[in-house]
């Protein structure tokens, strides 16, 4: 990219966070960082499209804990814009998170992704609290109803949420703020793989445990950095997506989870369904002053080595949402890899995606925790 082009267009972005009112956050008492960075995907949306990538500086293909790595950075020279985390088995007390990374070391990979300008995103497989078995665990429809007020299990979900805002509370900087992060409870509910899932609770209890979390986080535990996505899987309607929406109030993040499956068969199709989902999404954006995102896709394996041109760019170019986040790149599983890594043949055809005058990684980014007013 040209940089005075470049610059030019980065001015742009912070002269619209400044411009314009500020977008209200769901949480009423959120951190001025906070608040500034939802402005900044506010202004960004529809202009620019943030790339992250699911534990990128943790691990990749052949290599983990490497300092300053990424399979992005290796092929790129750059990190990406967004970073995914998972905070599965905090509930527990656990030392490492479901795919055995260090919460330790996962704090200081957000800090230092903040310190960089980046975004962190924080996902939660949470343990199924009814039967002791995994997020995955569907063996019981008495999950939801167990953990909201009033459920025999809800003094223990009370528990893993004291866990859960403790970490997200030492998410601080050299001065001692709050680092914002973007937390993406109970997702992929109109699925049927997790306990929280459409089949296995009613729509009111779902709404209830949505609310009944986002409260107790913010009035009772005091956790003000936190800007709440909800991210619905696969859905073919507004009504679809909307169903056990928890309203305005709790929701800063209109999401959607939908990955590519089936390879170049099914590529025509997964644009098709992504840019209809992506178009009820801007919609209902604009007119509640919310942001869209990507919130998580890709296509195992990247079996198509044009899938980041061909695929997911005229996915999101009509659109733009906020940012895009595909999945990670398992250092211990085979072929389980979503961003490319040094020798994959998807590689130049990431670096064209990356070229696109629209899409943004780390480099690029403004300052999108600061105004000019600040």
């Amino acid at each position: 990219m040209n940089t005075n082009y470049g610059l030019f267009l980065i001015s742009l972005i912070i002269a619209a966070c400044t411009s314009v009112e500020m977008p209200k956050t769901a949480d009423t008492k959120a951190t001025k960082e906070t608040k500034n960075l939802y402005a900044s995907l506010k202004a960004i949306q529809g202009k620019k499209i943030l790339f992250g990538h699911q534990d990128a500086t943790v691990y990749g293909i052949g290599w983990k804990y490497d300092k300053d790595q990424s399979d992005i950075k290796k092929i790129s020279g750059d990190y990406p814009a967004v970073y995914g985390w998972d905070l599965g088995h905090i509930e527990l007390g656990d030392s490492v998170n479901l795919d055995n990374i260090h919460f330790d070391l996962m704090r200081q990979h957000i800090i230092s992704a903040y310190r960089r300008g980046g975004i962190n995103t924080i996902s939660w497989h949470l343990r199924n609290p009814y039967t002791n078995g995994s997020s995955w665990d569907v063996s019981s429809n008495k999950v939801v109803a167990s953990i909201i007020p009033g459920g025999e299990k809800h003094a223990r979900y009370l528990q893993w949420l004291d866990s859960l805002s403790l970490f997200l509370s030492s998410l601080v900087d050299d001065s001692g703020k709050a680092i914002p992060v973007l937390l993406r409870p109970f997702h992929e509910h109109t699925g049927n793989w997790f306990w929280w899932g459409a089949p296995y609770c009613s729509k009111e209890d779902y709404i209830t445990l949505w609310k009944s979390t986002a409260e107790y986080l913010r009035n009772v535990k005091q956790v003000h950095n936190v800007l709440y996505i909800y991210s619905p899987d696969r859905v073919t309607s507004e009504e679809e997506y909307f169903d056990r929406f928890p309203g305005d109030d709790y929701v800063d993040i209109l999401g959607l989870d939908m990955y590519h499956r089936g390879g170049e068969s099914q590529a025509s199709t997964f644009v098709t369904e992504v840019q209809q989902v992506m178009n009820i999404l801007e919609e209902y954006a604009q007119k509640h002053d919310k942001v869209f995102v990507f919130s998580e896709t890709g296509a195992e394996g990247i079996p198509m080595s044009d899938w980041f041109t061909a695929v997911l760019y005229p996915s999101i170019e009509m659109h733009k949402p906020a940012y895009v986040l595909v999945w990670r790149n398992a250092h211990d599983i085979e072929g389980h890899h979503y961003a490319p890594y040094p020798g994959h043949p998807s590689v130049d055809d990431f670096l064209l995606f990356k070229s696109k005058k629209d899409i943004y990684f780390e480099k690029n980014l403004p300052n999108l925790y600061k105004t000019t007013k600040d």
